[in-house]
């Protein structure tokens, strides 16, 4: 199973911006097609000293050395019969013991003129890598910059990728263009960021270090080759990214979006490739409201492909890629916290198969193992084992009869919701007098109580709905039907 990432969306949100002074970093994970099978993991700490690490997805080789903490990951699932992964690790998001947040990736381009003086390298630095090769070696999200950019300095990429780190202060988001360039910007803590698939980052103020981070010659190379076309500023996203018809379509319109939800007075054109990357909300934000701008798909505009002909033109509803799409496959809110202490801080908000019918649930990080249906998820369809297969079967179920389910499936995800927030409360209450192995059990087996409690909700309405399904089908004939 070769995996190919080439549609996700991702919000950042400063401590500031955020309802309750968390720091949030989320994005949706959404694959080449319908079926990518995910896992949540934790990885214990352990001595990298003299690992020969390999891609087995593009042969990238690393010498590691030095002790790396323990990090949870959201990893591919098994694609071989012996339990092997042949396609590479893709760890893609995840929180590490010293509650550092890392999300990789979203996938960008890079224009054809910059890669004709720097290509893509074909074993570099990797979305399948990135996460296992920089998490577990960093203590803050700016640690985690300065790592990632010197492997991409050292070895090159492979892709344009978007990256983001927090920690409980700050959040920053680092771009790559062709095979060694890179810029990183911290969000504003009063401030969010929305990031499709194009790049994002506009000016840099290379004076400017508490807010900004680069590759070394990145301003040598675009004098050089003459790339910038507004001399006295240096707009990376003018620079390096492509500006296409296909951008304006498939990227700019999910932007568009979610500044609608969060600055709503503010009038912009869907395919405008002009809005500004960071943004200050006219109301602080939940995690609700991320959970809703992730599984989304242009919800009360003419643009919804789920709505229904007197809200939208057939054309319209079709006109742009949704946020919610069947390329789904996981959703991650990695959640700092900054109200409690930090053995209890971290909460890492899963969500499994086509976002806009699953639950988000709550994860505590701070723990040694994950539910067990969360880390199992083989080639082959297995709903009864498997959380991943379990919420792609509800998708397969809704979206034949989308208009007829979806307001019980909205009455679930709700009631998930609020099962959710209560859990928050009352595993941080009690977390309170632990510490140390005890709070670390006690918080692994309260995830596995959140995990089954959210489970069995799911089952019962698979099987309303299947009954519902099967009691209504459309290929009915009653004796006398034609008496």
């Amino acid at each position: 199973m070769e995996k190919k990432a080439t549609s996700c969306t991702a919000i950042l949100v400063g401590k500031n911006a955020s309802i309750d002074g968390s720091t949030i970093i989320a994005r949706d994970e959404d694959g080449y097609d319908g079926i990518n099978p995910i896992t949540f993991r934790v990885f214990p700490a352990k001595d990298y000293t003299g690992e020969h690490y390999v891609s087995s997805y593009n042969g990238l080789a690393v010498d590691l050395s030095g002790k790396g903490c323990r990090f949870t990951a959201t990893p591919a699932g098994v694609d071989k019969k012996d339990g092997t992964l042949e396609s590479g690790r893709w760890d893609e998001q995840g929180i590490n013991e010293y509650n550092v947040a890392m999300s990789s990736t979203e996938t960008e381009t890079t224009n054809p003129r910059v890669l004709g003086h720097d290509p893509l390298v074909k074993n570099g630095v990797n979305e399948d890598s990135m996460l296992y090769l920089v998490l577990p070696f960093i203590r803050s999200a700016r640690e985690g910059v300065q790592r990632l950019g010197s492997l991409i300095e050292k070895y090159g990429t492979g892709e344009t990728n978007g990256i983001a780190f927090s920690d409980k202060d700050e959040v920053w988001y680092l771009e790559t263009a062709g095979g060694h360039q890179w810029v990183a910007q911290r969000i504003p803590d009063d401030a969010y960021a929305i990031a499709p698939n194009n790049m994002c980052i506009q000016e840099i103020d290379f004076d400017d270090s508490d807010n900004f981070m680069y590759a070394p010659g990145i301003q040598e190379f675009v004098k050089k080759y003459h790339l910038n076309p507004y001399p006295g500023k240096f707009n990376f996203r003018k620079i390096f990214a492509t500006e296409d018809e296909a951008d304006a379509y498939y990227n700019t319109p999910r932007t568009w979006y979610g500044q609608k939800l969060f600055n709503p007075s503010i009038e912009q054109e869907p395919t405008s490739q002009d809005m500004p990357f960071i943004r200050r909300p006219e109301k602080k934000i939940a995690v609700e409201d991320v959970e809703f701008f992730l599984s989304s798909h242009y919800n009360q505009t003419p643009y919804d492909p789920m709505g229904t002909y007197s809200s939208g033109t057939p054309d319209e509803m079709k006109r742009f890629r949704s946020i919610a799409l069947d390329r789904n496959q996981s959703s991650c809110i990695l959640q700092i916290r900054n109200d409690v202490p930090a053995e209890y801080a971290a909460i890492q908000w899963i969500n499994f198969g086509f976002h806009s019918y699953s639950p988000y649930v709550p994860f505590f990080t701070n723990v040694n193992d994950t539910p067990a249906n969360y880390a199992y998820a083989p080639e082959e369809a297995e709903p009864e084992k498997s959380a991943y297969w379990m919420y792609k079967l509800l998708e397969v179920i809704v979206e034949p009869r989308y208009h007829e389910f979806i307001n019980e499936v909205n009455a679930f995800r709700d009631q998930c919701q609020s099962y959710a927030v209560s859990r928050v409360d009352a595993i941080t209450a009690g977390a309170a007098h632990k510490s140390g192995q005890e709070l670390i059990n006690f918080l692994t087996a309260e995830n596995e109580i959140s995990a089954n409690h959210t489970t069995t909700s799911a089952r019962k309405l698979l099987n309303s709905l299947i009954h519902q399904a099967l009691l209504n089908s459309k290929f009915q004939f009653e004796r006398g039907d034609n008496l």
